[in-house]
């Protein structure tokens, strides 16, 4: 999926023929071929045009929309997909209360699987006790989750081993960055930035493939049911947060793609910079 990221503060959208132009005042910001675009990720003051949005929901192109410090405010997205025997599929399961539970301990056990693979082959790379302690208390915690038949206990589960994961990330950074524990909203500091950040896109690109293949976003087996909330995104994002966001953070840290001069703490809430947001996001 090919993702243009806007980052430039008051730049307008505009679509210009067959290509997708970002001014800011009289300079061209980017001039991109349509066809080459499947999403757009919008972060802060930025406008876009009505006949701009109008193409792209056409080309089934969706926006994404955050706020100048990451966080997701909503989207603009093109029809969803017509297959209505696939969500039929999908809402049965739901109401199975079993069948939820199966899958919803699948996605977790995914999610722990991952976590060990990740921790052990840091472990390789840089051998430290607290590693190997942290690999079998989760592989223990794993065991454990096979033996649960209810959503609580499931998420009790994924808690634990959550816990024990973040617990030993200041082994595997260089550079901790200031980095205790993870903390969501808002990030106090440059690592849980980053993390919130990449999970906030991460969900977005999932509830777009949800939205091609025709499965209800909205309608889940792990997270609890709310309004206006994309459970089903949020479900698969768990087992995909160590592969495709905690190590390409730990990457970029430990390899001094960015340092803590990349950020900027406000009243609390530590978020990038804007000159370096348009050189980071593409990465994570």
């Amino acid at each position: 999926m090919s993702t243009l990221y806007i980052t430039e503060q008051r730049s307008t959208l505009r679509k210009t023929d067959e290509r997708l132009v970002v001014t800011l005042e009289k300079d061209v910001l980017i001039d991109v071929p349509i066809i080459k675009i499947d999403q757009i990720v919008i972060v802060g003051n930025v406008t876009v045009t009505a006949p701009t949005v109008a193409e792209l929901m056409e080309r089934k192109i969706n926006i994404c929309f955050l706020s100048q410090y990451g966080n997701y405010l909503g989207r603009y997205e093109a029809p969803d997909s017509r297959n209505g025997l696939l969500r039929i599929a999908q809402h049965k399961i739901y109401q199975d209360p079993k069948a939820r539970v199966e899958v919803a301990k699948r996605i977790i056990n995914g999610k722990i699987n991952n976590q060990i693979t990740f921790l052990a082959r840091q472990h390789r790379a840089s051998p430290h006790k607290k590693l190997s302690e942290a690999i079998q208390s989760i592989k223990k915690t794993k065991k454990g989750l096979n033996r649960v038949e209810t959503l609580d206990e499931i998420r009790g589960y994924e808690g634990n081993a959550a816990a024990i994961y973040f617990q030993v990330f200041p082994e595997i950074l260089k550079n901790d960055f200031g980095f205790a524990k993870r903390i969501r909203r808002p990030p106090t500091d440059p690592v849980n930035a980053l993390l919130g950040l990449g999970y906030t896109l991460l969900t977005h690109n999932i509830q777009s493939a949800l939205a091609i293949v025709g499965l209800d976003p909205y309608i889940g087996f792990l997270h609890g049911d709310r309004y206006g909330r994309a459970s089903l995104a949020l479900d698969l994002v768990e087992e995909f947060r160590t592969i495709i966001v905690d190590s390409v953070v730990i990457s970029m840290i430990n390899n001094n793609m960015i340092t803590e001069k990349d950020f900027d703490i406000d009243l609390g809430v530590c978020s990038l910079k804007d000159s370096v947001k348009k050189r980071v996001l593409p990465k994570i």
